[in-house]
């Protein structure tokens, strides 16, 4: 099982250089052409870009990102121990064209897209980065919470009480002594919780764990919207390095990404029987034209069949009119929602 595990999940060395790769695009606020492409297939996209018609300032980003496709093909680099998808930025900056890329292991979905900013979502959805979580480590007189962006630990806090562990004393001495004792760590505890709200505004997950029976004592303590947000995490420890804490981090992500993709389906089947849904690629097509569309399902591997260049025009049109796109990567999925030639659609509205 650990196997196949490592073998699905995208190592913590590459995730790191992915992730810092991103807070770098993340800074391009202007128009920008995103390719990502499979290793061996740079020739067909040269092809793709030239024979796709733009205005005149994306003609020139394509023009250096066809040279930058060119040079990757004759020195691939890697970024993991194979490259099986290469990634291009391409935009303009003081009037002259920049251009950025990057290797990856994994392979991310065909995407060729020009829109206001850098195209990221391929990386947040199949290798998990660029997700905000928070990291809770706890026990009766200690915690410490980080806030991650990524790798990138944006705010961080350290809270403690004293607490005496024993008393000599017997009797009623020692009664007073546990159930003041126990206070002391209830009032610490709700301290905790209030501190966690303040850093809680935005995570995607919370993960819980230290030592003893603290982290499920203080579960208790948190809101409605951080309890639903908020995972267990084994051998969780002030001592756990960094790089042990990115892998727990990774791994909880696959999970909650996984169940995401889940819940999305059940909404699509349930959504079937209303009429809020679309299954064929013209129909789809059009609703995406006047804006119908409020969720689009595609299969990572839809370069693969021969809808390919009808569904990235598609997910282009999705982009720019603020349609949610999500790419499911699992077999399972894509078999039962039939979506090896096509795309579904969840709809804003019913459309004739």
């Amino acid at each position: 099982m650990k196997n196949l595990r490592d073998s699905l999940e995208i190592s913590p060395k590459e995730w790191l250089s992915i992730n810092q790769f991103l807070l770098e695009i993340k800074q391009i606020n202007s128009e920008c052409i995103s390719v990502f492409y499979p290793f061996d297939q740079g020739p067909e996209t040269i092809s793709l870009l030239q024979e796709t018609k733009r205005k005149e300032t994306f003609e020139k980003i394509e023009s250096e990102i066809e040279k930058k496709i060119n040079k990757l093909s004759e020195n691939p680099p890697s970024a993991g121990k194979f490259t099986k998808t290469f990634c291009v930025f391409g935009w303009i900056s003081n009037g002259k064209v920049k251009t950025k890329e990057i290797g990856i292991s994994k392979r991310l979905p065909y995407t060729y897209m020009a829109s206001k900013k850098p195209y990221i979502k391929p990386f947040r959805d199949i290798l998990k980065t660029n997700y905000d979580v928070l990291v809770i480590t706890i026990d009766q007189k200690t915690a410490k919470l980080q806030k991650f962006h990524g790798n990138q630990i944006t705010h961080e806090a350290k809270l403690r009480i004293d607490l005496r562990g024993r008393h000599k004393k017997g009797g009623q001495s020692q009664g007073r002594f546990l159930r003041a004792r126990q206070t002391k760590i209830h009032v610490f505890f709700k301290k905790i919780a209030h501190k966690v709200k303040e850093m809680d505004n935005n995570s995607d997950i919370i993960l819980l764990g230290g030592n003893g029976p603290a982290k499920k004592e203080f579960f208790n303590e948190l809101d409605l919207e951080s309890s639903k947000k908020c995972q267990f995490v084994e051998d969780l420890s002030f001592s756990t390095t960094l790089a042990d804490i990115h892998k727990k981090i990774i791994h909880k992500l696959y999970q909650h990404r996984k169940k995401f993709v889940t819940d999305i389906i059940k909404r699509y089947e349930k959504l079937v029987k209303e009429g809020l849904t679309a299954k064929r690629n013209d129909v789809i097509y059009n609703a995406l034209k006047i804006g119908a569309v409020d969720t689009l399902i595609v299969s990572a591997e839809y370069h693969k069949n021969s809808q390919f260049k009808k569904i990235i025009k598609m997910l282009e049109i999705a982009k720019n009119t603020s349609a949610r796109i999500e790419f499911a990567a699992s077999v399972k999925i894509i078999q039962k929602l039939e979506i090896n030639n096509s795309v579904l659609a969840i709809l804003r509205y019913k459309i004739k």
